[in-house]
């Protein structure tokens, strides 16, 4: 591999580097070396070793980044300031680099934009920094994935490789927090190390996107599922004039149909990309048609568990070189590419019987009332299967016109073509919307709170 991003870092930017952009203000290699420069000195003469970053603008968060790795210093990153959040977090950090006090008792060093100083070299190392992140905590306690300045290198490198002749002169916009393994990669450190800019702020409303996407001749959107599911409908389902030249998807999975209606937008269907905070990515798409299959990235060995269809991966972006099995079920082909199968890890007890939670997620959005589902047990007044439900079209029509009652029975009879009945969902809420956080993935806590109304019901 080419050591993208270590030979970057150990360089730094050219003086003339665009570095980011937003609608009234850019940074160049100069001004960010200075900037990187000077937080780098600080970190170094300060005891601390462990430094949690956090910050919005991107352009500030790049340069804690790089300063820390350069300083020898692990670089803890939250997925987001929410206060518990950060008290989960407390003992793993010993200082902080942000915008802003986030926390008393700590280190503090401020990212300030209107900080300018003195032009100066890029820093100089012996000694790597490292990143540590934390798997969402949608599902119990967050896990710890530490990341090395090789494996990183190893995956923007790689990412190159693999995309670089579809990306002319890009900028790269994005919808997604950089706070997230993915953003990280897609919008910091790979248009870093490859000499894209980046928009410095979060690209939160498709008029902003339809605005750069008319400035600049050829752009990279890095979004998510859940975003990229309502852009058809926020662009009128129309074809644009002017379209990015490349639109990456990650954080979970994109329906087919929303494939098909970004591609009607812009021309293509987005590039969608499979992995996670402790595997980084694993394999790529474009979906021609539905559930279409996987190609693993070049460095990456898939191999499938033959007692339970695991997915069994070796590569260059873990820490070591041996076999990491993951919770994905996979069916492997002949040609090395494989189509998912779902989780394995959602096998739950109900009345003493197992019960794939992804098994009949699947069999409800099979049923034409049903757009999307997500079961999850329910702890408060008693355990029970609880589902949430978001409806098509045709399921708003039947609910407004039969209730919820009846609505209630159609889903579960469609269920008993497979489960037993004392297996089905006990309650039942029809959202708008299913709670998602920026990476498209299910918030726990937003998703009981669906269901706290029941404390102040008899049903």
């Amino acid at each position: 591999m080419t050591e993208l991003l270590k030979s970057w870092l150990c360089q730094g930017p050219a003086a003339q580097q665009l570095i980011s952009f937003n609608h009234h203000d850019i940074v160049t290699g100069s001004a960010f070396t200075a900037q990187v420069a000077q937080l780098q000195q600080q970190l170094t003469d300060s005891d601390s070793q462990r430094w949690l970053l956090c910050c919005d603008s991107s352009d500030l968060f790049a340069v804690g980044l790089c300063a820390g790795l350069l300083a020898g210093k692990q670089i803890i990153l939250p997925a987001n300031t929410q206060a518990g959040t950060l008290s989960e977090l407390t003992h793993e950090y010993d200082g902080v680099l942000a915008n802003m006090p986030i926390c008393e008792g700590k280190a503090f060093l401020r990212l300030d934009k209107d900080l300018n100083p003195p032009t100066s070299d890029w820093p100089q190392t012996d000694k790597w920094g490292e990143l540590v992140l934390f798997t969402s905590g949608s599902s119990g306690k967050p896990k710890r994935v530490v990341k090395s300045i090789d494996q990183l290198d190893a995956e923007v490198s790689v990412l190159e490789q693999t995309f670089a002749q579809h990306l002319p002169h890009c900028s790269v916009i994005s919808t997604v927090s950089h706070q997230h393994i993915y953003g990280l990669l897609f919008k910091i450190l790979w248009p870093l190390a490859a000499s894209r800019p980046f928009l410095s702020d979060l690209v939160e409303y498709p008029e902003t996107l339809n605005y750069y996407a008319n400035l600049f001749p050829n752009l990279c959107l890095i979004s998510s599922p859940a975003q990229l599911s309502r852009l058809p409908d926020a662009l009128d389902n129309e074809r644009q004039l002017r379209a990015p030249s490349l639109v990456f998807s990650s954080g979970g999975p994109l329906s087919f149909d929303a494939s098909k209606g970004v591609a009607n937008c812009y021309g293509q269907a987005p590039i969608e990309v499979f992995g996670s905070t402790e595997t980084g990515g694993i394999a790529y798409r474009r979906q021609q048609q539905p559930n279409a299959d996987w190609q693993a990235f070049a460095p990456i060995e898939i191999q499938q568990d033959p007692r339970d269809g695991a997915l069994l991966l070796k590569s260059p972006y873990l820490p070591d070189n041996q076999w990491l099995k993951c919770d994905d079920k996979i069916d492997l082909h002949a040609d090395g590419k494989f189509t998912l199968q779902g989780r394995l890890d959602r096998i739950i007890k109900v009345e003493e019987k197992r019960l794939s939670l992804v098994q009949m997620e699947s069999l409800l959005e099979s049923h034409p009332y049903v757009a999307k589902a997500a079961l999850l047990m329910l702890e408060q007044p008693k355990v029970q299967l609880g589902a949430a439900i978001e409806l098509s079209e045709q399921g708003l029509e039947q609910l407004e016109a039969n209730g919820k009652l009846a609505l209630n029975n159609q889903l579960k009879n469609h269920l008993l073509s497979q489960f037993e009945r004392v297996t089905l969902p006990r309650r039942w809420r029809y959202v708008e919307q299913l709670p998602l956080d920026q990476q498209g993935k299910r918030v726990q806590s937003c998703m009981l709170a669906l269901f706290d109304i029941d404390k102040f019901k008899s049903k």
